[in-house]
């Protein structure tokens, strides 16, 4: 299987990040987009948007859980997660103005889509309403979420789409999301509904975000609505209760974690398992991590010191385990995910990290994954981008092979521009090669790149 996901991690959290235009690549016509420019989020946008969406969130008591919701039709539909409701048939519903209605819970999502909805009871009440949003969500724009995060209701958070899991249809999140979040809308910058609020990462129980947060995507609540006013929605839940395991420490060349996935892990809203650990990495720092498991199909996934993700793996080769080699960006606290790659899979597993030896003949030697959630470039292949510094005169040899897909490789200087760039070795070779005198001393930046759309996979590359 290709890596995929995000999964829709009760935590994780991606960086995507713009480059500078490269100058006119005109045999390939390749153009890196512009970079992304900080900026603060307009106050005119925050203020319109809570005024017109917030009417229609709702806080939601099922008992022993509560959590958030919207309104999305003037009848009473409200469309939260099933975790909220916990199983229960009727439940509280607050308005934001203060009125207080029951509801009945009329349908439920399957397993693996953390879904519900409730009817409020509300006789001839017209209610407002939260419009679910026609386009879908891009990564880089607005995101707002409204809930009741600790039961403080009508509470709005600001951030970015940090990343977009289209396979599972979730949306990761920096708007700060935290318990009683869960359930409520994530919005766009015209107050539409983006996705529903129904996981954040965070350090163990009752615990509050670290700026790690995921939605379902509205491509996958769609089907659900139209079940439930359909009538064919079931009414029965089937969604295991969630748990907060908080993350425990693993040490590079340190003794195998030897632990298991069951109902006493972390719960994606896909239903699978994951457990999370944490280990402190050295800038160039180069390790490998492996989850090895006869019972479970593993998955890893590794996020840095600053929530960027930096990668995934499913299987290696033929087998179910599951392994990734990286050299750390920076010092700090990672964040390593044991997953399986299906729903409710159960069993044990072992996880190790052991450190790579620098070799010393290469002046970089990276191994990596072009997969579904890296950036992309106009003509909209996917590419991975290093760095390295050079001195005046220096002759280089970039190479970059894959078994998996067609290679493009590109050198770039330190304004943005092209220095040069190849497809194929030969006619019969797929992977690229660079040879070149370098022009100046200083910082290069090298585009590890998919020659089409479709090219993703493995890839060795390096530099010597």
């Amino acid at each position: 299987m290709t890596s995929i996901l995000l999964k829709s991690f009760t935590g994780l959290l991606a960086c995507t990040l713009g480059l500078n235009l490269i100058g006119a690549f005109s045999p390939s016509q390749r153009f890196l987009p512009t970079a992304a420019q900080a900026q603060g989020f307009d106050e005119d946008i925050n203020v319109r948007v809570y005024q017109q969406a917030s009417p229609a969130v709702v806080a939601i008591d099922a008992g022993n859980n509560t959590g958030s919701g919207s309104i999305i039709t003037p009848e009473g539909l409200v469309l939260t997660n099933a975790h909220v409701i916990g199983g229960a048939s009727e439940v509280t519903v607050r308005l934001a103005d203060g009125r207080q209605f029951s509801g009945q819970v009329v349908g439920y999502a399957d397993e693996n889509l953390d879904l519900a909805a409730v009817q409020i009871d509300g006789g001839d009440t017209v209610f407002p309403v939260i419009s679910l949003a026609n386009t879908t969500a891009q990564v880089g724009q607005q995101a707002f979420a409204i809930g009741s995060p600790f039961g403080l209701q009508g509470t709005f958070t600001v951030g970015i789409v940090s990343r977009i899991d289209s396979e599972r249809g979730l949306i990761q999140t920096d708007a700060a999301i935290n318990p009683g979040n869960s359930g409520g809308p994530l919005l766009n910058r015209n107050g539409e509904l983006i996705g529903v609020n129904t996981s954040i990462f965070t350090t163990g129980e009752n615990a509050g975000s670290i700026g790690i947060g995921f939605a379902i995507a509205t491509p996958q609540i769609q089907p659900f609505i139209t079940a439930v006013q359909n009538g064919t929605a079931s009414t029965t839940a089937s969604r295991q209760n969630q748990i907060s395991r908080a993350p425990s420490p693993i040490t590079i060349d340190g003794t195998a974690v030897r632990d298991r996935l069951d109902s006493n892990s972390n719960l994606l809203p896909d239903n699978s398992y994951f457990n999370v650990y944490t280990f402190e990495g050295q800038a160039g720092q180069r390790i490998s991590i492996a989850m090895n498991s006869n019972q479970v199909d593993a998955y890893l996934l590794l996020y840095g010191p600053n929530q960027e993700y930096l990668g995934e793996n499913d299987d290696i080769g033929d087998s179910r385990n599951a392994r990734l080699e990286i050299t750390l960006p920076t010092a700090g606290t990672y964040f390593v995910f044991a997953n399986s790659y299906g729903a409710s899979e159960q069993g044990q597993y072992e996880l190790s990290i052991s450190s790579i030896a620098n070799d010393n003949n290469y002046l970089l030697s990276e191994s990596g994954i072009l997969s579904a959630q890296d950036n992309r470039l106009r003509d909209n292949s996917l590419y991975d981008e290093y760095f390295f510094n050079g001195q005046q005169g220096q002759n280089v040899t970039i190479t970059l092979t894959s078994q998996d897909f067609d290679t493009y490789l590109l050198l770039i200087d330190n304004q943005g521009n092209k220095i040069a760039e190849n497809d194929d070795q030969s006619q019969n070779n797929t992977d690229s090669t660079i040879r070149i005198d370098l022009p100046y001393t200083g910082e290069y930046r090298i585009i590890v790149n998919a020659y089409d759309q479709r090219g993703q996979g493995q890839y060795q590359m390096r530099v010597q």
